[in-house]
């Protein structure tokens, strides 16, 4: 009895073990803000909302997201072991076979694709296609390449909003496309600000991030730069009355305090600046949705 207890137990370890590689695989907690864009996305298209196609959205989302992800790990797993901050990853850390990733990589970009083709539309499928490959197959190879990777890889992390769009209204109109141009601004000192804090761990692993390629004046200079130029676009929706006063608002008080970290950063290049700015660009992007929604209730 107390045998079949221990396996029962070990069983379970191993488990709850397996489930949290595959967590890190997909970069579970990086899918899950972006499945929060496309759902934004989703919202502020509908004029009534289908349960079954939002949850459908999601389980489409976050196959397709994972799947790059998980390409992302398998083309990255010899960088991966160099850094600090990857080498743990159940790639690099041997806990999962290339074998077993590409296998569920492939299932859930598979899965993914088809769920948004046929529960929702094809053209949502197409620009979840679209994001996968563009991630996997050109933005990370070109990590290592020039620091125009981060131009690149803006454009599949600005797609989500438009699967969202996509999913209800079977179409991308100028409202879509605005919220893809704030994603896509958003980008430039979201992944900065990352890659300033990692900037070691990056040089170690080869890839090129930082768009002058040190932590200096001139890298932070871009950094407030994008971060002034957000403002304006964020506040694009109201001009066109997309959304109303209320949402600009908050639009002008969230680009604020994100454009002082940017300020900070730019006036003492202090890794601890950089840490800031990352952890309010976590911020700035769900707030800002959020504001856009909140004149649709």
């Amino acid at each position: 009895m107390q045998v079949e207890e221990a396996t029962s137990i070990d069983n379970q370890i191993v488990v709850l073990s397996k489930i949290k590689d595959y967590s890190q695989f997909i970069k579970l907690r990086l899918t899950s803000l972006v499945i929060f864009s496309a759902v934004a996305g989703y919202l502020l298209a509908a004029s009534s909302i289908n349960y079954f196609d939002l949850i459908m959205l999601i389980l489409g989302g976050l196959c397709v997201t994972g799947a790059s992800n998980g390409f992302n790990q398998i083309i990255e797993r010899e960088s991966d072991k160099k850094m600090n901050r990857t080498a743990g990853r159940p790639i690099p850390n041997g806990r999962m076979t290339v074998t077993e990733g590409l296998i569920v990589a492939s299932v859930l970009g598979l899965v993914g694709t088809a769920i948004l083709w046929y529960f929702l539309n094809p053209l949502s499928a197409l620009l979840g296609a679209i994001a996968l490959v563009l991630y996997t197959i050109v933005y990370t190879p070109l990590k290592k390449v020039t620091p125009f990777a981060v131009f690149v890889g803006a454009f599949p992390g600005s797609i989500p909003p438009l699967i969202g769009w996509a999913a209800y209204a079977n179409e991308l109109t100028m409202a879509a496309w605005i919220l893809f141009c704030i994603q896509f601004i958003w980008q430039f000192p979201h992944f900065w600000a990352i890659a300033w804090r990692l900037d070691e761990d990056y040089k170690r692993a080869g890839f090129k991030m930082l768009p002058s390629g040190s932590r200096d004046k001139a890298s932070a200079f871009q950094i407030l730069v994008y971060t002034i130029g957000l403002i304006p676009v964020s506040l694009t929706p109201v001009i066109f009355g997309i959304t109303g006063y209320i949402s600009a608002a908050i639009l002008l008080v969230a680009g604020a305090v994100f454009l002082s970290q940017a300020i900070r950063l730019y006036l003492t290049l202090s890794p601890d600046a950089a840490s800031k700015l990352m952890f309010g660009s976590f911020i700035y992007l769900p707030v800002a949705q959020l504001a856009l929604l909140i004149d649709k209730l």
